[in-house]
């Protein structure tokens, strides 16, 4: 399974992403068939707001492609939608929270990550 957000831009400034925004794009990919397991809206994201889509898939290319190709369906077709562009899809990247969570975790050694990360 994998989780693809797609970020959304309004047209006009200060437009908030509809409330029902998930629930609308839900039922488009299942009208479609595009089997998404799970939509999540995240209208407060910045710098724009963000539509996440868990799917199951073949691969990450292959899981975006869909989540593309849905949220370009969704623009075209739930009136709620008019007036948004799609800005970026991509799996998120979930390194800063696992960097967080090493650097604060205590083991039973004692604090774990202490100083700061070495440069790669």
């Amino acid at each position: 399974m994998y989780l693809v957000h797609a970020g959304f831009r309004a047209s006009a400034p200060g437009a908030r992403l509809p409330a029902a925004a998930a629930d609308l794009i839900r039922s488009l990919a299942d009208a479609d068939g595009l089997s998404a397991e799970h939509v999540s809206a995240h209208p407060h994201a910045l710098p724009d707001p963000v539509v996440g889509v868990f799917l199951v898939a073949d691969s990450l290319s292959e899981a975006e492609r869909r989540t593309e190709t849905l949220c370009r369906r969704a623009l075209d077709v739930v009136p709620a939608l008019r007036g948004w562009t799609l800005t970026r899809v991509g799996a998120p990247l979930v390194t800063p929270y696992y960097e967080r969570l090493l650097l604060s975790s205590s083991g039973p050694a004692g604090r774990i990550g202490s100083g700061p990360l070495p440069s790669i």
